[in-house]
């Protein structure tokens, strides 16, 4: 290659990661710019409903974040400390349930061969490709039979019910793991449980963390079924994202618009925690278990 078409080449491949750069800069901001004016409205001043500016017109305050905390009570008719615990504990168990499911189900068909096993992953396939919430009035109907609405059990067996079906990303991690490890183990007298649970999981660190983190973001972030499965005068069983929503409704809006905004604040801190922690075995994850067995 001459040096001319060399340099032509070169400013080419220049041009075009400095077009890449400045069209993610813009998504970038485009995506930061809402985060951001939660945030200040949530330390503002003075906010009555809705604010048609971004920065505050009356000072900053923590108030919003302290009567969150503490005119929570009957009076208002809001739970935040409530419905906050509520979340985590609902997130921590159906996280629990979930991952356990998803993955003895993924080792179970990355390692063992039986009849209905080519039948169960087409039909898993099938079956994932349909939203939930196309199955939440049955769903109703089902917890109300068993007077288990309004509860915050319904809610855990909801969130982990489908976990057998969401094995695809933990089977293909599995398949790369070498088959002649199980083998070896088996010889010298593991049984299947044991090959799982001590040699299996130990090597699987990525795509456990990836499962928990998945399993943990649905409940915590949900509203469609917690707002189906909780009816109106179920307040002390709120999550945060019905309760936050129903703060924020045509009665209460003007009153309780920037503790919705510090309320949302605090939600997203645990799960922003989580991810910057995790992040490096989230992505391992990802790629590992996009291994085709």
């Amino acid at each position: 290659m001459s040096s001319r078409a060399y340099t032509h080449a070169k400013g080419r491949v220049i041009a075009g990661n400095t077009l890449a750069y400045v069209v993610l800069a813009v998504l970038c901001v485009i995506w930061l710019v809402p985060v951001a004016w939660l945030i200040i409205i949530s330390f503002s001043k003075g906010v009555a409903g809705i604010p048609n500016y971004f920065w505050p017109k009356y000072g900053f305050t923590l108030q919003n974040y302290v009567k969150l905390f503490k005119d929570s009570g009957a009076a208002s008719g809001f739970y935040f400390p409530r419905w906050f615990l509520n979340t985590l504990f609902v997130a921590i168990c159906s996280c629990a349930l979930t991952a356990v499911m998803t993955l003895s189900v993924a080792y179970a068909v990355s390692r063992m061969r039986f009849r209905l096993r080519k039948p169960y992953l087409n039909v898993a396939l099938v079956l994932g490709m349909f939203p939930g919430f196309m199955s939440m009035i049955a769903v109703y109907y089902i917890l109300k039979a068993v007077g288990l609405t309004n509860t915050l059990v319904a809610l855990i067996l909801v969130y982990s019910g489908g976990a057998g079906l969401g094995f695809y990303v933990a089977k293909g991690f599995f398949d790369a793991i070498p088959k002649e490890m199980d083998e070896a183990a088996m010889i010298d007298g593991a049984t299947r449980s044991q090959i799982f649970w001590q040699i299996t999981v130990p090597l699987s660190k990525p795509v456990i963390v990836y499962t928990i983190l998945t399993s943990f973001l649905a409940p915590w972030a949900d509203f469609i079924f917690v707002n189906m499965i909780m009816g109106p005068t179920a307040y002390k069983n709120y999550t945060v994202a019905l309760g936050l929503f129903r703060m924020i409704d045509r009665e209460h809006i003007t009153t309780y618009f920037s503790m919705f905004c510090a309320g949302a604040v605090l939600v997203s801190i645990p799960i922003v925690a989580l991810f910057i922690s995790m992040q490096r075995f989230y992505v391992e994850g990802i790629t590992g278990g996009s291994v085709k067995g």
